[in-house]
């Protein structure tokens, strides 16, 4: 998928701010947003927060059934009241908030050794079961691809080798990530 250009990078990352502050303020999840262009496109993401450099929230759409600005804008939303690891974001921790955009390209099935570090995010699917992690993760964690795959299969619910299993799925995916300025892995691209 070709990259996005500044503009509607920046444009992203606005809507995702907005809708943060306009979830912990209480009111309706932002939709005044153009309704074409990037904002219509259909493709998976994912929104992280970070505080003081920490991991504060994500969420994110694997499979994009509805237009990219209405996942931003939930996903943002979701990420700062909803994400089960951490309590909600408060207000006076807004101007601490980076916010991370990752556009997921469509899922692979991928082999082991086809598996690129800092290339490839995972899904792992057995049965009901379902563990994603994004590209960034392996590298941030210092992860080769064994320890990836167990750790995506943790995530998953599954145990540390259940990627070996026969009836486990492994997909892979590649990301475009872009982040306010400022943060850690500013304006960085990881596509295939």
């Amino acid at each position: 998928m070709p990259s996005l250009s500044e503009a509607d990078r920046k444009s992203l990352l606005e809507l995702a701010r907005r809708a943060v502050a306009e979830a912990l303020s209480l009111q309706n999840p932002a939709d005044n947003y153009p309704r074409s262009g990037v904002f219509a496109e259909k493709r998976g993401a994912f929104v992280t927060l970070h505080a003081k450099g920490r991991l504060r929230g994500c969420i994110g759409v694997v499979e994009a059934l509805e237009p990219l600005g209405d996942i931003v804008a939930r996903c943002a939303a979701s990420a700062a009241l909803h994400d089960p690891r951490f309590p909600a974001v408060r207000g006076e921790e807004m101007s601490d908030l980076q916010i991370e955009i990752s556009l997921l390209s469509p899922l692979e099935p991928i082999l082991f050794e086809n598996i690129e570090i800092g290339t490839h995010g995972l899904l792992i699917i057995q049965g009901t079961k379902r563990g994603l992690l994004l590209p960034q993760v392996a590298v941030e964690h210092k992860l080769g691809r064994e320890q990836f795959l167990d750790e995506t299969c943790r995530k998953a619910g599954l145990p540390a080798q259940g990627w070996k299993e026969p009836e486990t799925q492994i997909f892979g995916f590649t990301c475009e990530v872009f982040s306010e300025s400022g943060s850690a892995g500013d304006e960085t691209t990881a596509e295939a």
